[in-house]
């Protein structure tokens, strides 16, 4: 687990599944006794987006930072100062949820001089059931590009390879043996696979050689029960 006063910035391709991620280590870290944030810095993504579960969090104690009134579900980059007051604040975990597309990346661009000047860690999410990310080169091509719209360095990479409902062991070792190569040759972390727990019960766990974790569904689509429908869950 990082210090409560790390920067951790997660990001990737739509689909990745970085939203839920993002989310899950809000609450693994507010869970930690650590006091967190989770900023929305998603500006392209018009489903899943981590603003969605502000007033759930606020009930848990972690504070979410997004655009708020009538810019709640905006597609245009509405960044407040407080995102600003949010990088720079060390006394807390602040999770930044960034998309993994040109936009989203030169959106975190605007924080990187903020972000350089204390720890960070930047985590790219990878699915490799994804067009984007769906071999060793694209994957590779993805973080170049993410890097250098950013000007930040990704440090972590994340296995999070699903097919929704038809998620097995073979999809998510695959999606292992691909990220954990990326991982060598950018020079990256790799510990991570994620499965769903509603797909848990389809998967060997004993067959993935990586920490396993489990991520509970927060985010919903408009169609699901438990999604309001002023939300674009």
């Amino acid at each position: 687990m990082e210090n409560s006063q790390d920067l951790l910035i997660i990001t990737g391709s739509y689909g990745s599944g970085k939203t839920e991620y993002a989310v899950n280590l809000a609450v693994e870290k507010n869970q930690g006794g650590a006091p967190t944030t989770l900023v929305d810095l998603d500006v392209v993504n018009p489903y899943f987006r981590s603003r969605d579960v502000r007033d759930q969090f606020s009930s848990l104690g972690i504070e979410v930072v997004a655009p708020e009134g009538a810019y709640t579900h905006a597609d245009l980059p509405m960044l407040s100062p407080r995102v600003k007051g949010a990088v720079k604040r060390t006394d807390r975990a602040v999770i930044l949820d960034v998309g993994g597309d040109p936009m989203g990346a030169r959106v975190l661009g605007r924080f990187s001089q903020d972000i350089m000047a204390r720890a960070y860690s930047m985590t790219l999410i990878v699915n490799t059931r994804r067009p984007e990310t769906e071999d060793l080169e694209k994957v590779l091509n993805m973080a170049a590009m993410i890097q250098r719209a950013s000007g930040l360095q990704i440090t972590e990479l994340v296995a999070n390879s699903h097919l929704m409902e038809f998620t097995d062991t073979e999809v998510v070792v695959e999606g292992i043996d691909v990220t954990r190569e990326a991982a060598r040759t950018l020079n990256a972390k790799f510990t991570r696979v994620c499965v769903l727990e509603d797909h848990l019960d389809n998967v060997d766990a004993s067959a993935l050689d990586a920490e396993l974790v489990v991520l509970k569904k927060f985010m919903k689509k408009p169609w699901e029960p438990g999604c309001h429908k002023a939300y674009r869950c």
